[in-house]
């Protein structure tokens, strides 16, 4: 029985979660350059389909103007099977047995919109037909029958146009086109008018995302519009206002690099992006907002028009306790739900929700409709925006459009999941289960506290929210179980950019990098309990005067004198030598001694921690690529007895060092691509060491933190 609900922001612990009987877990990742013939062109997986047997992936990318195809025979180590070019900008693809229908644009201009809709056969890789649209495609859906595709054309308005608002025409409309001995009957396009029906824009509507039930009805989204119409091939047959939502106790600011989740909008419009039926009366909307909107949450709707269930932020606040909270979008549409599946597995309906800005998957239990369940959150790429289920394979896969290809960073990646009896392996770091909702992210400095207590703080990425972090590491996964903001005065400390911490039983030494193109000195800082900072150290001249941006990276104890790894060298350095920095509690004499580094294949490696323990000093050793670039993600051990300080300014003795673990193969356990920040390293009394990647606050980021236990050192 479906009954109508106010939002709902409570969301199962993700302590809980881990007791569920079966979960996803990511099996494989595929990059989209493998591919293309050059690959270190712009390449983009956008929308993605698999044919009817599931054994090929097929998806679009748009910056090379193809659909690209994935082997998936094997799951597990999918093959590349190359790229078919459609002579245009491919917006969507959906496929019917083993035939891909393209939605193509081929617009001019925002003004004289075109597009085609393309049939290929998958075997030849050939195309079969190609018929007008009129306007350019947006997105495409496959009647589960095979006998139609249906095309949401939105003639997207000019945003730098008449301050991005609706009302530029041509209006966008709805196309149906019957499939036929496997392939378009273009005599068979039929145009379904939607316009006048929308408060908002009636005459210029806007047709983001499309789907089909069982029974061959057709749900499509007006996204700035804010409205749903529900159509058949011939009118439509419903239709209503998406709505709004109450939003409560979000970060609606940016600004402050902090995540104060404390503020409201009232009457949020949902405009809705993807939908997708549930069953034949019934479909979910992921509310992304574009023009005005974005409720952070979706929805589920009787085709009526009924609301049956709204989330509310309770996705959201899975996402904040998993540390993908998007800060930077705050301002905007939060953690920006988007794309959107659905599957029934193992006689158990699913909703899956993309979370854009956040690079994470929200897996909801649909036994109730009324009342969905989080089941699990998955770790995606950069920027999901297309998703698949393979339910005959107990296979999920999601495109992952941003490829950071002229930055160095992180490219556009394909990634497979697969539904298995095991308990969920993501995330590793979570902040569910403890008695407030606390944001994190951008890990940078690890320090191990009384028994199983491991402390962390964040860099100045979150600079108006310094904040020392208490980790519970024997729940599974780990938890956050209190955060404690370093404060100046009273009031949250500016001006810090804190790598590294260290315990001392009482307080915390913590060591701030220094950023000058920010204003923030090199210096370290006695924090006590309550968070205010006691002491303030500052460097010497002789440090001062050959300082490079690249500072602090990491701070220890031992006896009396505290030490910090420097991460890169500075002026006065030789080639591939970084100090290690020792300055005297008692006496506050200052001196080094010289680590040797890696020679860099590519880009730069530095040190990110420095761990005293036992007869060892552990250091993390790293070089700042991403993914098959990467060489150097290291521990090492330098005997105690090495760590002698000469006085600045003179030649520094040289340490010896040893190879402790290798980090990549652990990097790459989660079936990911390896992350560039393994910044923290903390060992407790006993020798179990724990490990912690930095998120970069989710900025042109996964948002994946890795946080887990090699065992004893």
């Amino acid at each position: 029985m479906y009954v109508r609900l106010t939002a709902m922001t409570s969301v199962m612990a993700l302590s809980a979660i881990a007791a569920h009987a079966d979960a996803f877990n990511r099996i494989a990742s595929f990059p989209t350059f493998l591919n293309n013939a050059d690959p270190m062109a712009e390449s983009s997986a956008e929308i993605i389909s698999a044919t009817a047997d599931g054994m090929t992936l097929v998806y679009s990318d748009s910056p090379l103007e193809v659909i690209g195809l994935i082997d998936i025979a094997d799951p597990a180590n999918p093959v590349p099977k190359g790229n078919i070019n459609v002579g245009g900008e491919p917006t969507a693809v959906s496929t019917i047995g083993n035939t891909a229908f393209v939605g193509v644009n081929t617009s001019e201009s925002y003004t004289a919109p075109s597009g085609m809709i393309k049939a290929y056969d998958l075997e030849t890789m050939r195309e079969t037909a190609a018929c007008d649209l009129g306007g350019q495609p947006d997105s495409t859906a496959a009647a589960p029958d095979g006998s139609f595709i249906a095309v949401a054309i939105e003639n997207e308005r000019d945003e730098d146009l008449g301050e991005g608002r609706t009302g530029q025409m041509p209006g966008g409309f709805l196309v149906t086109v019957d499939v036929v001995d496997g392939t378009l009957d273009c005599d068979t396009v039929n145009v379904v008018d939607v316009t006048g029906l929308a408060e908002i824009s009636p005459d210029d509507p806007e047709p983001e995302f499309v789907d089909i039930n069982a029974e061959g009805e057709i749900v499509m989204t007006l996204q700035e519009n804010n409205h749903i119409v529900v159509a058949a091939k011939d009118g439509v047959i419903h239709h209503f206002s998406a709505g709004s939502v109450d939003l409560e106790n979000i970060d609606a600011t940016d600004e402050r690099a902090a995540l104060i989740f404390n503020e409201s909008q009232k009457g949020r419009l949902r405009e809705p992006d993807a939908v997708q039926w549930i069953d034949n009366d019934h479909f979910a909307i992921a509310n992304e907002g574009d023009m005005d909107g974005g409720s952070r949450g979706w929805t589920i709707f009787h085709q009526n028009g009924t609301q049956v269930y709204e989330n509310g932020t309770g996705f959201e606040r899975a996402v904040i306790e998993a540390g993908h909270y998007p800060d930077k979008r705050s301002d905007s549409k939060g953690v920006e739900p988007e794309g959107m599946e659905f599957g029934i597995f193992n006689e158990t309906p699913m909703a899956f929700i993309l979370a854009e800005r956040s690079s994470i998957v929200g897996v909801y239990d649909l036994t109730d409709p009324t009342a969905p369940a989080l089941a699990q959150l998955l770790p995606s790429g950069v920027g999901p925006e297309g998703a698949v289920a393979i339910p005959e394979r107990n296979l999920f896969v999601t495109a992952n459009e941003v490829d950071l290809v002229e930055d160095g960073g992180v490219r556009s990646h394909v990634m497979i999941y697969e539904l298995t009896a095991a308990e969920p392996a993501y995330p590793q770091l979570t902040s569910a289960g403890a008695d407030k909702l606390i944001g994190w992210g951008a890990i940078s400095g690890m320090a191990a506290g009384d028994g199983s207590t491991v402390y962390a703080v964040n860099d100045s990425f979150y600079g108006h929210q310094p904040t020392i972090f208490t980790i519970d590491t024997e729940s599974i996964p780990a938890t956050i179980t209190d955060a404690t903001v370093v404060t100046r005065g009273g009031r949250p400390a500016q001006k810090l950019d804190m790598e590294g911490v260290h315990f001392d039983g009482e307080g915390f030494w913590i060591a701030s990098e220094g950023r000058t193109d920010r204003m923030i000195p090199h210096g370290l800082y006695y924090v006590e309990t309550d968070g205010n900072i006691g002491v303030e150290i500052p460097l010497p001249a002789e440090l001062l005067a050959v300082e490079q941006r690249f500072g602090f990276e990491g701070i220890t104890k031992i006896g009396d004198t505290l030490w910090m790894a420097v991460q890169r060298e500075w002026a006065d350095d030789p080639a591939n030598h970084v100090k290690l920095v020792a300055y005297n509690l008692e006496t506050e004499e200052w001196g080094a001694v010289h680590y040797p580094k890696a020679e860099p294949d590519t880009g730069w490696v530095g040190l990110s921690e420095i761990v005293a323990h036992g007869d060892d000093v552990f250091v993390i050793e790293r070089d700042n690529q991403i993914g098959g670039a990467a060489v150097t993600k290291k521990i090492y051990r330098i005997p105690a007895a090495d760590m002698v300080p000469a006085p600045l300014g003179g030649e520094l003795p040289i340490v010896s060092k040893e190879e402790v673990r290798d980090l990549i193969p652990d990097l790459l356990s989660l079936n990911g691509y390896v992350v560039d920040k393994i910044e923290g390293l903390a060992i407790l009394e006993d020798g179990t060491a724990w490990i912690s990647t930095d998120n970069d606050g989710v900025d042109d980021s996964s948002g994946e933190t890795y946080f887990w236990s090699p065992g004893k050192f």
